[in-house]
């Protein structure tokens, strides 16, 4: 399938928020106001799909799948309309699959941006379309008062530059409930990104979050590619002393499904604290998975569900090369 690359955002462009999973009622009113006035002071006109702040009832809290589905083809449809948000992530995205017009979504190519459970609808539209889509960060994140420089640094590189981008780490990252106190914040020195395997690897990028992602297993909605480079990653709401096991299987879960697809490098995002990850554990996974011994992996990459973040395109093209002492990381769509 051709790919389809979505137009720069330029200063005064119009960023749609959808809720495609979680609504936006989940979200802090203070968050939503500081996160609207972050978009507006980066050069953006922030507008909200009609139902992005329904909820069918207190246990999804989320809009019906109809409702999610047409501020997904209103955001699509509408020529103002450059760049599309995720309000948050959730548990269900995947419930609106069958209801999307795909053939709209690929007549009116733009940018969308999201993460978490959001993997499961970027990773179908590419899948389906041929769209390059994102993950990075969502709406509420914007609202972040404190340590959001490398995150917002990385958004504008993706979407206002042509040019590929070389990561380089944050020098500080959080995992701390700063949606519930912006004023008392815990940042941790950032030791970097870490080599598994060392080697030189290029090739298209899928992944996002690995047990949402693995939720395309067996259906129209996966992206398969001759090369791939996965970027994977998981939150930690799996018990601290089950999420090196749980990774493990999730993992070797998603190799079996990508049969034939030939997987030239894997990129790990940081786990959250409560994970309880360290690099000998982290060594210990990939030890056991022979087919990947000849490839770059690295890990404690900035993506995921600690902050900051930088955006990668699904789809898109990445390089690793971790010779010569150096890590040469590199992403472009």
């Amino acid at each position: 399938m051709k790919k389809i690359i979505p137009e720069k955002l330029k200063i005064g462009d119009e960023i749609r928020i959808i809720a495609p999973s979680r609504s936006l009622i989940v979200i802090k009113e203070e968050v939503i106001l500081n996160a609207t006035k972050k978009l507006e002071s980066m050069g953006f006109k922030v507008t909200f799909g009609k139902n992005v702040s329904k909820s069918i009832n207190d246990n999804y809290k989320c809009a019906s799948v109809l409702d999610r589905v047409q501020d997904l083809h209103d955001a699509f449809e509408d020529k103002n309309v450059k760049c599309i948000l995720s309000a948050i992530g959730g548990f269900n995205v995947n419930q609106i699959l069958d209801y999307i017009d795909f053939d709209l979504i690929k007549n009116n190519p733009k940018i969308i941006c999201g993460f978490s459970d959001i993997t499961a609808l970027t990773n179908a539209i590419t899948a389906k379309t041929g769209l390059v889509t994102y993950s990075g960060p969502q709406f509420f994140n914007f609202g972040m008062l404190q340590g959001l420089d490398y995150t917002t640094e990385y958004f504008k590189k993706k979407f206002m530059d042509d040019k590929a981008i070389k990561i380089e780490s944050s020098k500080y990252w959080s995992n701390d409930s700063w949606i519930k106190d912006q004023n008392n914040r815990n940042f941790i020195k950032n030791e970097g990104i870490k080599v598994i395997n060392e080697g030189i690897g290029e090739g298209t990028i899928i992944g996002g979050n690995l047990c949402t992602l693995n939720l395309l297993q067996g259906t129209e909605y996966m992206p398969f590619y001759d090369n791939l480079i996965l970027f994977i990653e998981e939150d930690g709401l799996i018990a601290s002393k089950y999420y090196q096991k749980e990774f493990d299987r999730n993992l070797q879960s998603l190799l079996h499904s990508l049969g034939n697809c030939k997987i030239q490098g894997i990129v790990v995002g940081r786990s959250e604290i409560d994970s309880e990850m360290t690099f000998e554990k982290w060594n210990e996974i990939f030890s056991t998975k022979k087919e990947l011994s000849n490839i770059p992996i690295i890990v404690d990459c900035d993506f995921g569900h600690t902050t900051p973040v930088f955006t990668f395109p699904i789809g898109g093209h990445a390089m690793i090369n971790t010779n010569n002492n150096e890590i040469i990381f590199e992403i472009n769509d």
